[in-house]
């Protein structure tokens, strides 16, 4: 048999094909793949055309398969078959059969909030699918998306490249806490005196010690005392809960500790502008069940930890 030029062939052709060996009539068939009889009696005739032989005889009402037409009807099918399978793997994600390992990147302290409803989430609905959590690097952090080394990110980004999609799980803000009875509250409030009277820890990643508080007190040409930085976010509640140190920090977090040691959370006496907690990922994942489906539990999980904490989410 000569070589067939396969960017000729129309896939359709093999379709007809199918449908005309199952029904042995060009109407049923025709029928069958939704499409009226002159087209099905034009597909048969290109299917004649291609591979050289009647394949469908008329026999009494029956169209019958050639000799042909039945030994090359298993490879057809299966082949058809085949690329059905194919479709429906890349249309379909089952979480609750999956075995599959997700990546993603985001800092310690929100993987500490959105850590235990995803994994109340994965256990209902998909109880062997696994999570490996990476710190966010943010200088290959558009590298690592791009190569599917992470599936997602969770963090605060800016200047994405616009093949890099960006949602927004959480609008955050600051709160301030000090340990329980601290002498600068009184009924839960905190003066601004009080506030940058008393000396601060901070979080922070770079080698200064200055953040958005600074930028706010400096506005009210005010300074407050920063006797301790670190770059850890859970070597605070410690620090504060055994000091009288006060210390901002994400409302979700403050919600969190406040839980867990002998802490008050307090609202800041400044007007600080709230931020962005964003989900990012590929263009090139965007429509991979897979991926859509780690989206959507990662946004749901954030919409319950903004109903437990009473702080906003995205939809």
């Amino acid at each position: 048999m000569k070589s067939i030029d396969l960017g000729a062939v129309d896939l359709n052709l093999l379709v007809a094909f199918e449908a005309l060996y199952i029904h042995q009539s060009v109407t049923l068939a025709a029928q069958r793949i939704h499409i009226g009889q002159p087209a099905m009696s034009a597909a048969l005739g290109r299917l004649r055309s291609l591979f050289e032989d009647e394949l469908f005889v008329r026999v009494g009402r029956e169209m019958k398969p050639t000799a042909k037409a039945v030994t090359i009807s298993p490879q057809v099918m299966s082949a058809l078959d085949t690329i059905r399978a194919t479709l429906a793997d890349l249309q379909t994600f089952d979480p609750a059969s999956s075995q599959k390992t997700f990546t993603i990147a985001t800092s310690d302290y929100f993987a500490s909030m959105v850590l235990p409803e995803l994994l109340d989430i994965l256990g209902h609905q998909a109880p062997q699918v696994n999570l490996r959590m990476l710190p966010v690097d943010k200088e290959s952090l558009v590298d690592s998306i791009e190569n599917d080394t992470l599936d997602v990110a969770l963090g605060t980004f800016a200047n994405l490249p616009p093949h890099i999609l960006q949602q927004t799980v959480l609008v955050e803000q600051f709160v301030g806490i000090a340990r329980s009875g601290h002498p600068a509250l009184e009924n839960g409030v905190m003066s601004l005196e009080d506030f940058f009277g008393f000396p601060h820890a901070l979080f922070t990643l770079r080698r200064d010690d200055t953040g958005i508080i600074d930028q706010a007190l400096a506005k009210q040409e005010l300074k407050r005392r920063i006797s301790l930085t670190v770059p850890y976010w859970f070597a605070l509640p410690s620090a504060i809960a055994s000091s009288n140190l006060l210390v901002a920090i994400p409302s979700c977090m403050a919600a969190h500790v406040t839980q867990h040691y002998s802490l008050q959370a307090f609202d800041i006496p400044l007007d600080l502008p709230s931020w962005a907690i964003s989900m990012v990922w590929s263009t090139l994942n965007d429509q991979n069940p897979e991926n859509l489906w780690l989206r959507q539990t990662i946004q749901h999980a954030c919409q319950r930890i903004a109903a437990d904490r009473n702080v906003e989410a995205c939809h």
